[in-house]
């Protein structure tokens, strides 16, 4: 059966301007690969804004060296007002209507802190959704899924398009849901909390994915992969670093730690379960597991994420943003060292894009035996 058939799924995390990491590894897989190579991740997830680098991808799937070269024109050539309104006006109209919430003299809260009308003109403009489809019926693609969080429910949704065989899945606070994917699923999945409005699917609002996203790579895996590589934003560390110091956290600091357990706490966990299943499932033969009902199979995984601190190199870029903007972001530290995680976020400028391409594309072909070995690439 066509299902059953080995499957690489592609897990692009979240994380905002920092997404531009993932390009750099896909550019790098790009060139590992033969020229005439077809699309060597037929299943798709994105959350966040790696949504937006995975439905590319999805249109892209036929030729998935033209799906990489549409990525790295994009995020080469950022620009913070490309993605949200940065400019003074925009910003003191923002800032307003903060103010007035908190006086009551308008009660309904915020929408965001930026408006991100841009890059949703930007999406609508440049990606023809309905290729993905087309992909999926010429078998270049077998699944492609974005996921957003439920802001009544508490659900994460995983919306997938995929071939017929396919089935909608349900667990804790976890739902896979079949749909036609369009610019909406990717404007909510992408909806940093506070930073960016959340967006309505059907009858509830929803935002940004990696918010109570316990399972990342689950989505792949429901959807038939049996190998994974994921590509994360944030520094994965092997030991605790303890750091002293007798200053009150920022704003920007607290901030920054909350993005930070939103985009990169979930993976990690699910990454050591996914390990420790696997060291389970391969100490009994597999005609034992069939014949106890066990459904488990080990899955191949190949993690690649920054070896330097994103948090640093953003540091280095955090001048480039909009004078409006650095005046904003000055005023709860988040332009000095301690405070550019959360600037990290947000710095979808030219040059720092292009350092995590760059970092992306280095981190990657360190890899590179074990990249071809993934992708089952003679040495």
């Amino acid at each position: 059966m066509e299902q059953k058939k080995a499957k690489a799924g592609l897990i692009l995390t979240g994380g905002g301007a920092r997404a531009a990491y993932q390009v750099g590894v896909l550019k790098a897989i790009r060139d590992l690969l033969p020229d005439q190579a077809k699309n060597p991740f037929p299943i798709l997830c994105g959350t966040s804004a790696g949504a937006i680098n995975a439905a590319a991808l999805a249109i892209h799937a036929d030729h998935f060296r033209r799906g990489v070269g549409y990525l790295l024109e994009v995020w080469e050539n950022f620009h913070v007002d490309r993605v949200y309104r940065a400019d003074t006006w925009s910003m003191l109209k923002t800032s307003a209507r903060w103010f007035s919430s908190m006086l009551w003299i308008k009660r309904n809260s915020p929408a965001s802190l930026f408006d991100n009308t841009p890059i949703r003109e930007m999406l609508e403009q440049s990606l023809d959704f309905g290729r993905i489809q087309e992909n999926i019926d010429n078998g270049a693609l077998y699944a492609v899924s974005v996921t957003a969080s439920g802001y009544s429910s508490g659900e994460n949704v995983s919306f997938y398009q995929g071939g017929p065989g396919l089935e909608a899945w349900e667990r804790t606070q976890r739902v896979g849901a079949a749909t036609m994917l369009n610019v909406d699923y990717l404007m909510a999945s992408s909806a940093l909390p506070f930073l960016f409005p959340a967006v309505k699917l059907n009858r509830e609002y929803f935002g940004d994915g990696s918010i109570r996203q316990i399972a990342p790579i689950s989505p792949a895996l429901h959807l038939g992969a049996d190998r994974v590589l994921v590509i994360g934003t944030g520094r994965q560390l092997t030991e605790a670093t303890r750091v002293r110091s007798s200053l009150y956290p920022s704003i920007a600091q607290i901030a920054g730690h909350a993005l930070n357990s939103i985009f990169l706490d979930g993976l990690a966990v699910d990454l050591e379960r996914l390990q420790r299943i696997n060291r389970t499932v391969s100490l009994i033969p597999e005609d034992k597991r069939l014949e106890a009902g066990v459904h488990l199979r080990p899955v191949k995984v190949l993690m690649i994420s920054p070896s330097e601190s994103i948090e640093r190199i953003a540091g280095r870029h955090v001048q480039e943003l909009p004078r409006m903007l650095k005046f904003v972001l000055g005023g709860i530290g988040a332009m000095n060292r301690r405070g550019s995680n959360l600037a990290s976020y947000l710095l979808f400028e030219e040059t720092y894009c292009r350092a995590l391409i760059d970092l992306g594309y280095r981190d990657t072909f360190a890899q590179h035996d074990a990249v071809l070995d993934f992708l089952d690439i003679g040495k």
